[in-house]
């Protein structure tokens, strides 16, 4: 089992002790079921702000939201600290539509057929409605975020967004790029994921009327969290089942981008073993996956990969530690651990 026991977690008395067996998904946003269902409802209705003829495509982007992961941490960063409202409900709306919309932008760029086990959006609709339906679906989440009486949301909202795309970019300009750092991976990882998740804790804080540390304690939850969600979803794209993870899978090659577990083989391998590794990738073919997990497995990959989610994941629960004891408190460190376990299933079933 990976390291992810923080102190505090440790502790069986303690509000955040972490058990023995693994929970559900279900289980750990139970604390904040009632508002998920508010989000989702919400959500919903704002396809009813579009002009009619482009209803059905907003509809389906937004019909399908997953394990609502962000509203999720809005919710239990909220009750963490405090009491959840209404506010509460339209950031986690605003946030919730901001990731659907790099959603349908990421599925044009990496030509994605498959999301959330369904067609992609711009299989049902095509590549220049996907792209326009996207920003449609940026702009509206900022309309609403401008209904605040103050700027502030809306600001953390625009530089979020702006972060996100950023780091998309960053990432697209540098296909095959076999130099690339560790660090430099993990910056672009903070930027287009890890920033989502912080922006989620940040304010779900701030709307209960946490103070300044507390919400840089969230914040710097929901990076750590984030980072580790990433290279969790990095692995699934070269070990995972399409079946199982209900998307398209291999995306990531297809487009260049060097993840983690690549960048672990091409440390591990000798000179001709790398130059054979970069040759793989630089002229990539789906029919070439198995050689490729081939490669990775000789250099423990996955197992080095598994680690340094368990280490983010550690460091996710080691900023809880200051918070009032709460269930919000406790249902975020099992959030970290039950990502910690979900990798190491993901290895387990791989043969690590």
């Amino acid at each position: 089992m990976l390291a992810t026991h923080s102190t505090a977690a440790a502790d069986p008395n303690s509000a955040v002790s972490i058990p023995e067996l693994p929970l559900s998904w279900r289980d750990i946003v139970a604390p904040v079921q009632p508002f998920l269902w508010a989000v989702a409802e919400r959500l919903s209705a704002q396809v009813d702000a579009f002009e009619p003829e482009i209803v059905p495509h907003a509809r389906y982007a937004v019909s399908s939201q997953g394990k609502q992961l962000r509203p999720a941490l809005v919710g239990l960063s909220g009750e963490a600290v405090g009491v959840l409202n209404d506010d509460h409900v339209t950031v986690a709306t605003i946030i919730e539509m901001v990731h659907l919309a790099t959603l349908v932008h990421d599925d044009v760029a990496d030509a994605a057929e498959m999301r959330r086990r369904r067609p992609t959006l711009a299989v049902q609709c095509g590549t220049a409605t996907s792209v326009l339906l996207g920003d449609c679906l940026f702009a509206h989440a900022l309309t609403l975020a401008a209904s605040f009486p103050t700027p502030d949301i809306c600001r953390a909202v625009a530089l979020a967004t702006r972060t996100v795309c950023t780091g998309e970019i960053i990432q697209t300009e540098r296909p095959a790029d076999f130099d690339l750092s560790r660090e430099h991976y993990f910056r672009v990882l903070q930027m287009k994921t890890a920033e989502l998740f912080a922006l989620s804790c940040e304010l779900g804080a701030r709307l209960s009327g946490a103070g300044r540390e507390e919400q840089e304690a969230l914040r710097a939850y929901g990076v750590a969290l984030g980072t580790a969600y990433q290279v969790h979803d990095d692995c699934v794209d070269l070990f995972g089942d399409e079946l199982r993870a209900g998307k398209s899978l291999g995306t990531d090659l297809v487009a260049g981008k060097l993840t983690l577990p690549l960048l672990v083989g091409l440390e591990r391998a000798s000179g001709a073993e790398r130059r054979g590794l970069e040759a793989l990738l630089r002229e990539w073919r789906p029919d070439q996956l198995e050689e490729l997990r081939g490669w990775l497995h000789r250099t423990g990959a996955l197992t080095e990969s598994a680690r340094v989610i368990g280490e983010f994941c550690q460091t996710a629960q080691a900023a809880l530690d200051d918070l009032p004891p709460s269930a919000g408190r406790r249902a975020l460190a099992w959030a970290a651990d039950y990502l910690a376990r979900q990798t190491e299933a993901l290895a387990a079933s791989a043969g690590g």
